[in-house]
């Protein structure tokens, strides 16, 4: 086995800092989706004679990425295993930019018909494809820059960025919501959609300047990199994808919160105002930015699967809470309870699991067992929105119901914490293999 030299100075802040970035600015793309799939496309792209199935159909376009994000994840996590972390990062984060910019240049149902809503599907496939290897190319990229005693602070900043670009998809769409209905559904949904083209030069000159890890390049001077990183996964860590698919179930609660608790709260059921639920999102999204790496830290100290359960277990139960408060109508209330579901408990298993699913592979299938076994579970989680939408019953409001289904898709991600192993002081090089000793002092890597 060949054991990876050490980052250059400065490089594992440098690889933190282009995952946050890349990943906010991935996701501010991904997101806008959402918030538009829940407030505009269904009186855009569908037919508006009848307001529940619109909204329905436009929430089932939000899930079509999910849906696609397996198939990205087959390719792109075999190429990111062969060729490097760094050329799948740049990839992805180009045609995220590009597919979005041109959901931004749709015509609309009224001008071309059915075809609008095709064209819709087609672009949130490119999406798709786009993020299955986004987070998992960033997450391995992070992790194997990172000093072994603290890979949980360092890999979490993908996911805080993630919730940056949620947090600036929010932002952007505020005043877009605001606008005079005439205005909103002509032109001022395209906007966010056209700011990708930014997003994607930004993101490339960042990523571009971003050096390949150790771990990977240690593999292509001594010649172990696979040609079928596939088959070595499912040789070898078959029972770890399996648990990585059941972990990722626990995105179900950011699809709930972001797109199926918003459509709900601003249905005729309840009645809020557009711009004041965005606020709740954002605000939560902003605490989150904090608790991401302070979960991720303490994780480092304590083990990743205690504080994986605590957001596991924790959303289960906060998401009632949540939706009870939307059923209310009380906003404060709603505010407060948001923050704390989304913005502090979710944060946890957020924070954590970027360095939990990435530690049980080997460098050398580890981008294809992250991205394999997070995007299967991740599709699942996408179409929740859609299944959420239909046990909510014919008036949209069954919000206890839906906050059961909630809790039941966090039950998989609880079974997978507890029968995995334990891998926060396992040395980088050791990691993917059983019984790997565990790192008897801090490395001394300058960050």
């Amino acid at each position: 086995m060949s054991v990876p030299a050490a980052a250059p100075p400065g490089q594992p802040k440098k690889a933190a800092t282009a995952a946050w970035i890349g990943s906010a600015l991935e996701y501010y793309d991904f997101f806008i989706y959402g918030s538009a799939a829940a407030l505009i496309f269904p009186k855009v792209f569908f037919d508006e004679s009848d307001p529940a199935t619109a909204t329905l159909l436009s929430l089932a376009t939000f899930g079509v990425a999910y849906a696609a994000r397996p198939v990205g994840a087959l390719f792109l996590g075999h190429f990111g295993d062969r060729l490097g972390r760094k050329k799948i990062m740049v990839f992805t984060l180009i045609l995220m930019g590009v597919s979005t910019f041109l959901i931004g240049c749709l015509p609309t149902r009224s001008q071309v018909g059915t075809l609008a809503p095709v064209l819709l599907v087609l672009c949130r496939v490119l999406q798709g494809i786009s993020a299955a290897g986004e987070q998992a190319s960033a997450n391995s990229m992070t992790l194997e820059h990172a000093p072994a005693h603290r890979r949980g602070f360092f890999t979490s900043f993908t996911l805080s960025g993630t919730q940056g670009g949620q947090l600036l998809a929010t932002l952007v769409f505020i005043p877009v919501a605001a606008l005079p209905e005439d205005q909103l559904l002509s032109w001022g949904w395209r906007v966010p959609f056209w700011l990708s083209i930014a997003v994607a030069v930004v993101g490339y000159v960042i990523r571009r300047k971003l050096e390949e890890t150790p771990a990977f390049e240690a593999q292509q001077a001594t010649g172990e990199v696979v040609k079928l990183p596939l088959a070595v996964l499912l040789r070898e860590h078959w029972a770890d994808v399996l648990r990585v698919i059941g972990g990722a179930l626990i995105a179900s609660v950011s699809t709930i919160f972001t797109v199926w608790a918003l459509a709900y709260a601003t249905s005729d059921a309840v009645g809020m105002d557009r711009s004041s639920m965005l606020w709740v999102g954002a605000l939560a999204n902003l605490v989150a930015l904090g608790a991401i790496p302070a979960w991720a830290t303490l994780s480092d100290r304590i083990g990743r699967r205690p504080v994986y359960l605590i957001g596991a277990v924790g959303s289960a139960g906060a998401m009632f809470g949540y939706l009870w408060a939307i059923s209310t109508g009380s906003y404060p209330l709603i505010l407060v309870l948001g923050i704390v579901a989304f913005g502090v408990v979710y944060s946890a298993a957020n924070g954590v699991w970027p360095s939990f699913y990435g530690e049980m592979f080997s460098t050398r299938v580890r981008l294809s067992g992250m991205a394999i076994g997070t995007q299967i579970g991740f599709a699942v989680a996408g179409f929740a929105v859609t299944f959420a939408a239909q046990i909510a019953g014919p008036g949209g409001d069954d919000w206890s119901s839906v906050a059961l289904f909630t809790a039941a898709l966090c039950v998989p991600p609880v079974i997978a914490a507890l029968s995995a192993r334990e891998t926060a002081k396992v040395p980088t090089e050791r990691l993917g293999e059983r019984g790997a000793p565990e790192v008897s002092q801090p490395e001394t890597v300058t960050a």
